[in-house]
């Protein structure tokens, strides 16, 4: 039986390749929790959910922020907690309205779109944006 939570971390050293890194990290991190994976039918559409807000916030730490230092994945009996740190003390900014057509500015919306709960926090070192994701029914256990 798997613990209540299990956290998992990844360290980035250099921004260079992160996002793939870090969806990477995230699918072995899910297959190790036994979640279904993306492309295994309707259960696995949270797995893409999942690698999808890991690909947003890593994206939005490389663009805003200099990079992201840590991506933090946490998996509970409910969901799973994706954390992005890094070195920038600005919170993140949810745009309203703007045109959908046109690129960039989209990825909170996306975040925001297929998490439960989402936002920040400050660190020491800057911040980190979190979100967190309910797991598919075949992957919920009860707590305890």
């Amino acid at each position: 039986m798997l613990p209540d939570t299990d956290t998992r971390r990844l360290v980035l050293a250099s921004g260079r390749g992160a996002v793939g890194r870090c969806r990477a990290f995230a699918r072995d991190a899910l297959a190790r929790w036994d979640w279904p994976q993306a492309g295994e039918g309707e259960r696995g559409e949270v797995a893409r959910d999942v690698l999808l807000v890991v690909s947003e916030l890593v994206t939005n730490a490389a663009q805003h922020a200099d990079g992201p230092i840590e991506l933090s994945l946490t998996r509970s009996a409910v969901g799973v907690r994706v954390e992005v740190a890094d070195c920038s003390s600005e919170p993140p900014v949810l745009r309203r309205g703007g045109d959908p057509v046109l690129p960039g500015g989209h990825g909170l919306r996306v975040v925001d779109l297929l998490s439960w709960s989402w936002g920040s926090r400050p660190h020491e070192h800057g911040k980190t944006v979190w979100s967190e994701i309910a797991a598919p029914p075949a992957v919920l256990r009860p707590p305890g």
